[in-house]
């Protein structure tokens, strides 16, 4: 049985992606808000989801130091 790709492998980590989401945004200037999203051009999402990637690649080369 395929697993949707979406899903979360521990379902509690929800609250934390959703924190991380919102404080990458902030970071950005986008103003995300709970729920739907889906006003937001790609250029905004685009670059809340680049700055969570730039994120945990600081956070992983942290890691190995």
């Amino acid at each position: 049985m395929a697993k949707n790709s979406n899903q979360l492998v521990n379902p509690n980590a929800r609250d934390a992606m959703n924190r991380f989401k919102m404080e990458a945004a902030s970071e950005v200037g986008v103003n995300l808000k709970q729920g739907y999203n889906g006003d937001l051009t790609s250029r905004q999402a685009g670059s809340v989801g680049g700055q969570m990637v730039k994120k945990m690649i600081e956070a992983y080369e942290n890691g190995m130091k």
